[in-house]
C-alpha cells in the first residue's frame, strides 16, 4: 500500500510540475462520482459486477484540446461463487483529449488514456487475505455535460487492465458524477 500512495505521489507532483507554469491560461475541475464495475475476461471467471467511487483533477490549457487527469478510484467486486471480495485502490495519469465543440454546446466528449499504480486486495470470507500492488493501464471515453459555467456533469466507461504474472486481473468501470471548476 505505501509502494501505491508513493507512485499516486509522484504522479501527482509530476502533473503538478507541468501545470505550475501554464496555470492561468488553464482549465482546472476537480471531479467526483461513483457507479459500477464489471469484470472482464478471465476476471469475470471469478467476480461478479460490482461499483466504485472515483476522484479527479484535469488540468487542460486553455489553447489546446489535450489536458492531463489525475485520480483515484476504489472498485469492490465480489467473488463468484464463493463469498468474499476483491478491493482495488488505485491511481493513474491520463492524458484527455476533449473533441473540438462549438463553445455554446453543452455536450462535450473526450477520450483519455494513462497508466498507474494498482493495489489489489482478496478478502475471501474464509481464510487469509492477500494483496499486491501492481502497474496498469487504461483507456476509455466519456461525456461531460455543462450545466452552469463552473459545474457539470459527466458519464464514462474505462477498460483497466492489471498486470499480473499469468494472467491480467480486468474491469470495466461504468462511472457518473460531478465536475466543478474551469
Amino acid at each position: 500500500m505505501q509502494r501505491m500512495l508513493k507512485g499516486v505521489a509522484v504522479v501527482g507532483l509530476f502533473a503538478a510540475a507541468l501545470v505550475l507554469p501554464a496555470q492561468a491560461q488553464q482549465r482546472v475541475t476537480l471531479g467526483l462520482g461513483g457507479g459500477v464495475s464489471i469484470p472482464s475476461g478471465s476476471t469475470s471467471d471469478a467476480l461478479k459486477t460490482g461499483w466504485n467511487v472515483f476522484g479527479a483533477v484535469a488540468f487542460k490549457p486553455a489553447a489546446s484540446p489535450v489536458g492531463f487527469q489525475v485520480d483515484g478510484n476504489y472498485q469492490e467486486l465480489k467473488f463468484d461463487p464463493s463469498g468474499g471480495k476483491d478491493q482495488v485502490v488505485n491511481g493513474t495519469g491520463n492524458l484527455v483529449y476533449w473533441f473540438p465543440v462549438a463553445s455554446e454546446t453543452r455536450v462535450r466528449p473526450y477520450v483519455l488514456a494513462g497508466g498507474g499504480i494498482y493495489y489489489v486486495k482478496a478478502k475471501p470470507d474464509l481464510g487469509a487475505s492477500s494483496s499486491d500492488t501492481r502497474f496498469g493501464i487504461n483507456g476509455g471515453a466519456g461525456f461531460d455535460f455543462t450545466l452552469q459555467p463552473r459545474v457539470g456533469v459527466f458519464v464514462e466507461g474505462r477498460f483497466h487492465n492489471v498486470f499480473f504474472p499469468g494472467t491480467d486481473f480486468k474491469y470495466i468501470p461504468i462511472t457518473a458524477g460531478v465536475r466543478f471548476g474551469g
